[in-house]
């Protein structure tokens, strides 16, 4: 797990248990948080001692599912295959979850019925939300990755547990993993397309009699519209979204598919980059239908936990300059005003458009330079030597120019004065601080 408070160096070690399932010649579904961060995977067979070295083939952080192969297949060639169904499990109908939870190495099963169907926040990145079933049988730790099964057939995949309430487990439904096994077929995950809007529920009988909406308890009110997103420059802020490819959204936000009432995002989580979803809206007070081809938006990763990546960093002159994401947000845990909201408006405000990274001075390392600077860390970088930051790599080409002015000059949001270093000074202090420090290597801009 890499160390962002000291982004050069390697972090801790550790290790664990899931569980995985065959459902192809040598293809293993997990979760993704199972195997996230892996410097070496092993699988092993039911009974069996031998362990198997395997590799993640395919992994999508974002809905939490994993695809394994191994190196040598011939030991699983005789395994049955298990299938994948074509529903969602109904209300009150009974499952079995199949794994290796803590409390014993052998092979566990446990009975549940489904009590719920929901649209629900997925831990493991901590910033996506897809359809989740709810059992009332528990997911322990190394239950993760494993089937969860009705009528010989896989309705699930057991992924995360309820810490405040007993007996309360979340299972991935069938949808969110075929749509990974679809996403796949090329050789690449592609993550999840976004209408980009948000929506406030038109709940509130005045508020709808002043947007001049019959009272029928259906439509949201669209409030903000990211811009790049399918729908910027054909909804509005201020729309009424009353159906998505001609199902109904009522007044909450939820669409009814397959007898469920789910969040309207429901249907876009079914379809890919590329494909287009039909909007009902309600504009100036007439009805109109707008169509859109749905693309998805790399930047609003900034809110989701990375795995795989190193840190990306520069230290220069005792500076430590980092590029604001959620890793580092949850690791340094900020408190400065402007950079909160800096983080919190990136997406909504268009920030991407004009910043490809926030730069953050996180750390002022001890040395005879920057003793007389101020407890400034934690606040973004806004210049350096006069020119806009945005992004870490243009810092770094800026702190490495060939020509150098003869102080090094970094203005800071919301700080009263710049942080101003003899340019000079500068290598001999790099020089001290990566020996006194342990740095191996004083930038890494790629991750």
């Amino acid at each position: 797990m890499p160390d962002l408070a000291t982004p050069w160096n390697a972090g801790r070690f550790s290790g664990g248990i899931g569980t995985g399932f065959l459902i192809g010649k040598n293809q293993f579904l997990t979760n993704a948080h199972v195997v996230s961060n892996a410097q070496r995977v092993l699988i092993n067979i039911y009974g069996s001692p031998r362990k198997h070295t395997a590799r993640v083939a395919h992994i999508a952080h974002d809905c939490d599912l994993a695809l394994l192969e191994v190196e040598d297949f011939s030991p699983f060639e005789k395994l049955p295959h298990f299938a994948i169904s074509e529903t969602v499990p109904l209300l009150e109908s009974q499952v079995r979850v199949i794994g290796y939870p803590v409390g014993g190495e052998r092979l566990s099963v446990t009975r549940g019925v489904v009590s719920r169907i929901d649209f629900q926040s997925y831990s493991h990145s901590r910033s996506d939300s897809h359809l989740v079933v709810q059992i009332d049988a528990a997911i322990n730790p190394g239950n993760s990755g494993g089937p969860v099964l009705q009528e010989g057939k896989v309705v699930g995949v057991a992924f995360q547990g309820l810490t405040r309430a007993d007996n309360t487990g979340y299972i991935i439904p069938t949808p969110v993993v075929r749509r990974f096994l679809k996403d796949i077929e090329d050789g690449k995950y592609d993550h999840y397309v976004d209408l980009g809007i948000s929506e406030f529920p038109l709940i509130n009988p005045a508020m709808r009699a002043a947007l001049n909406l019959p009272d029928d308890e259906l439509g949201v009110l669209v409030t903000n519209v990211t811009p790049t997103s399918a729908c910027d420059g054909k909804v509005l802020p201020g729309d009424v979204l009353l159906a998505l490819d001609q199902y109904p959204v009522d007044s909450a936000g939820a669409v009814l598919i397959e007898g469920e009432k789910v969040n309207m995002n429901e249907i876009v989580e079914r379809k890919f980059a590329n494909d287009t979803v039909n909007l009902t809206l309600f504009r100036s007070g007439k009805k109109m239908q707008v169509a859109v081809t749905l693309v998805s938006i790399p930047p609003t990763r900034i809110y989701a936990i990375k795995y795989e990546a190193k840190p990306r960093y520069i230290v220069h002159g005792g500076l430590v300059l980092q590029p604001l994401d959620t890793n580092l947000y949850a690791t340094m845990q900020f408190s400065d005003v402007s950079l909160r909201r800096l983080y919190a408006d990136y997406i909504s405000k268009g920030i991407f458009q004009k910043k490809e990274d926030i730069v953050v001075l996180t750390r002022i390392q001890s040395d005879e330079l920057t003793t007389q600077i101020p407890k400034l860390e934690g606040r973004a970088i806004s210049k350096i030597n006069g020119t806009e930051i945005t992004s870490l790599k243009q810092a770094h080409d800026i702190l490495y120019a060939p020509d150098q002015p003869e102080f090094l000059v970094i203005n800071l949001i919301g700080a009263e004065r710049p942080i101003v270093l003899p340019t000079k000074a500068i290598p001999a202090a790099n020089e001290r601080i990566k020996e006194q420090y342990s740095i191996p290597s004083l930038s890494n801009l790629t991750e």
